[in-house]
């Protein structure tokens, strides 16, 4: 239940009100953002809020309980609010937001309506779209490990150990012709088996994507070429001679972990667990009488 102040509380009464909604957006760099759907420039607690993002709500979901609440929010992409490169480089994922209702003739009538992160973000035609999860959205994160035949670990992390920016694993590469905004074919990784990259991860390091990372769909060869294919669109056009940083991959199994990683130590996966049929099988007896032998 919100701890609405008199002040306001009387105010909505009336049944004439000024009321509008402010939101204070956090990211993990600390870069602090503030927004309204008021017409005016309004500002407390230190955060100047713009009106002129075009940013809004849909109405929030809130039940008591552990059920997770949620919104969505939408906005206008600016150079004075959320740019699409920001978002494209992951700035805002999982940025801290806090709404209120504000009224704005006196901005000290104001109570807490939302606290959460920013999900999902939807994006194009100069717009913005994302999805707002509430503080019990921690609730629907799974606890503890998953038992699985592969491994669960991610390349590189601390469960895992491999040192991913060794030169055996990672190298640079120039591009020397694109094929839309997902082929590239680039020189200077010639020393690499086929495949070495698949599931791996492209990073531009000069360019106009400089930043922008993609997983490797596909990892091949053309003579002296390295010819790599990524599963998303890269947003801006792809220069010859840009430098790209390209990552060993890893499918998850065991014999990958031993004969390319060397690191069978610290696999994670349970090659031997049985399989669905196993599980549901159940006993039958050996010949035809009822004498037979279970097994």
């Amino acid at each position: 239940m919100r701890n609405v102040p008199e002040a306001l509380l009387a105010h909505i009464k009336t049944g004439a009100t000024s009321l509008c909604r402010c939101w204070i957006l956090t990211r993990a760099d600390g870069v602090q953002m503030g927004f309204t759907d008021h017409d005016r420039v309004l500002s407390f607690d230190g955060v100047t809020f713009e009106p002129t993002t075009g940013m809004d709500a849909a109405a929030l979901q809130s039940a008591t309980g552990l059920s997770v609440d949620n919104s969505q929010a939408v906005g206008v992409l600016s150079s004075d609010g959320l740019t699409d490169e920001d978002i494209e480089q992951g700035l805002y994922d999982g940025a801290a937001v806090v709404q209120y209702l504000v009224n704005w003739l006196d901005v000290d009538q104001r109570v807490l309506l939302f606290r959460g992160s920013m999900g999902e973000i939807k994006r194009g035609s100069g717009a913005f779209e994302a999805e707002l999860r509430s503080l019990s959205e921690g609730m629907n994160q799974p606890i503890g490990r998953a038992y699985l035949r592969q491994c669960d670990a991610q390349l590189g992390d601390a469960r895992c150990g491999v040192d991913v920016l060794g030169p055996e694993f990672t190298a640079d590469g120039e591009l020397t012709f694109a094929v839309g905004q997902r082929v590239l074919h680039m020189k200077g990784l010639g020393g690499f088996d086929v495949g070495w990259f698949l599931q791996g991860q492209v990073t531009f390091l000069t360019g106009a994507n400089a930043g922008a990372a993609r997983i490797i769909k596909v990892d091949q060869t053309k003579g002296l070429h390295r010819i790599v294919e990524i599963w998303e669109d890269l947003r801006h056009p792809i220069a010859v001679g840009d430098i790209v940083r390209v990552t060993a991959g890893c499918n998850k199994t065991k014999a990958t972990c031993k004969n390319k990683f060397s690191n069978l130590l610290n696999f994670r996966g349970f090659p031997q667990m049985p399989g669905d049929d196993w599980a549901l099988s159940y006993p039958v007896r050996d010949g035809q009488n009822d004498g037979g032998s279970l097994r």
